[in-house]
């Protein structure tokens, strides 16, 4: 289980994340939405390890994977990307696969379009296994056919090893199909919190109401 207490992060006199309670279970899938500035990115990489709480209490799992929001490739082809995260050649081919990249696999990473580049980081991330998935904005450089593979190969990974699922997304689609759980954050507040649908009909809060009317779903 992943708990969060009295959770703050602050920068000068600014605080851009206060969230006194929070859980996650074990094995459930939950998608961070809001606007730019709102406390998803700060969050995740808190709970990644790579950007310290000015204050408040963390209980992690021990083997955590984590997609940062900017994509990058190490020099040489694609298969050479995923083995350097730990595969094997026969893993590495099989994820490309999954991501529909597979056509690519000789090419230069460096010659990949912004959303082929994000799908092979992703390919990097699922190369082994976790207790806890951290992904933030995986799909935000994809079309609509690429959200769909990154969706799809998600919900694979997870049905395959059970871990837990926390992403962040500005996309309609993850909010809505992405997770069993949407939290909408707000200035670095907890906005919303529920089932989907619930959270998308019935937002908690005047702030929730107003991010979704702009997302015209």
């Amino acid at each position: 289980m992943i708990e969060i207490q009295d959770l703050k992060k602050i920068y000068g006199e600014r605080t851009v994340l206060s969230i006194p309670s929070l859980r996650f279970e074990n094995g459930s899938s939950t998608v961070l939405a809001g606007a730019n500035g709102s406390g998803k990115t700060t969050l995740i990489k808190i709970l990644a390890g790579t950007l310290k709480a000015t204050d408040g209490n963390l209980t992690l799992p021990q083997k955590t994977r984590y997609l940062p929001q900017q994509s990058y490739a190490f020099r040489g082809n694609l298969i050479k990307n995923i083995t350097l995260a730990g595969a094997d050649e026969n893993t590495a081919l099989h994820l490309l696969e999954t991501m529909e990249l597979a056509h690519l696999k000789e090419k230069k990473a460096s010659s990949l379009s912004g959303g082929e580049l994000q799908r092979l980081a992703l390919c990097r991330v699922l190369a082994q296994k976790c207790d806890l998935l951290l992904l933030d904005e995986p799909t935000s450089a994809c079309d609509a056919k690429g959200t769909e593979i990154v969706l799809n190969a998600v919900k694979a990974y997870r049905a395959e090893n059970d871990c837990t699922l926390i992403m962040s997304t500005h996309s309609p689609l993850l909010a809505t199909a992405g997770g069993e759980r949407l939290i909408i954050l707000g200035d670095g507040e907890i906005a919303a919190d529920g089932e989907p649908k619930e959270v998308l009909t019935h937002p908690e809060s005047d702030w929730a109401k107003s991010f979704i009317t702009g997302w015209k779903i």
